[in-house]
């Protein structure tokens, strides 16, 4: 697994957080089995009945929201999409869909192989109880803009669906504030995942694409769609 926190340039980061400052989000309940912890979403292809009203990027179906921006990632080697980042109140959500296998479980080894990642980057993680069970706080050393060295924190969450796992990141105060995560948390939990029919390898990225109609003007509730850019913030999982 390849664990990197990408830049598109420096002006558009938010500035790292003092060390001595941070403070993890707050422990949730447990929300007990993967099937528990999906019932309100997020979603399979088969729980819903029309895809209207949605964005459809492809493998993921986005509900609009009154200032919500989509951003698609581009790997710059393939130049495929791999990611689609959501912002909105200042903070972001990227998610990132992939195949699973029938009968297993992805997200308990994939927060294992993040904290090795983390750990060998210099970094700290933390496992905390959420809405959608246990998630993962990750802390990776950053300059501040007065030269000392404070942390950025990005929050993981995780959810196995049938044959697809499904993982968002959570940046900007929603990896450290409950409120400020709350609007994120809820269009996590209404995002549609399209798996398809055709076989897959475990952990294979399920495809994403620009939508249809994304020259068309949206209407006022749509999100923003800027254009794919690369250089993505991308956590590749296998």
């Amino acid at each position: 697994m390849v664990f990197g926190f990408g830049r598109k340039s420096k002006n558009d980061e938010p500035p790292a957080e003092p060390a001595e400052e941070l403070t993890l989000a707050e422990a949730g309940e447990d929300a007990g089995s993967p099937d528990a912890r999906r019932a309100g979403g997020p979603f399979d292809e088969s729980e819903i009945t029309s895809r209207d009203g949605f964005v459809d990027l492809g493998a993921l179906l986005i509900t609009p929201s009154e200032g919500l921006q989509l951003r698609l990632e581009v790997e710059e080697a393939t130049q495929r999409v791999v990611a689609v980042t959501l912002d909105l109140n200042g903070s972001s959500l990227q998610l990132q869909a992939f195949a699973a296998p029938k009968t297993e479980t992805l997200w308990d080894e994939i927060r294992e192989q993040i904290g090795q990642s983390v750990g060998a980057q210099g970094g700290q993680v933390e496992e905390v109880e959420g809405s959608f069970g246990t998630e993962l706080v990750a802390k990776l050393p950053a300059g501040l803009p007065d030269g000392s060295q404070g942390y950025r924190v990005a929050r993981f969450i995780g959810v196995d669906g049938p044959r697809w796992f499904l993982r968002g990141v959570l940046g900007g105060p929603a990896a450290l504030e409950r409120p400020a995560a709350e609007p994120l948390e809820s269009l996590f939990r209404q995002v549609v995942v399209v798996r398809g029919d055709s076989p897959m390898p475990p952990r294979d990225l399920l495809q994403l694409r620009l939508p249809k109609d994304a020259s068309a003007a949206p209407p006022p509730a749509a999100p923003t769609l800027e254009e794919p850019e690369r250089g993505p913030e991308i956590t590749q999982i296998g």
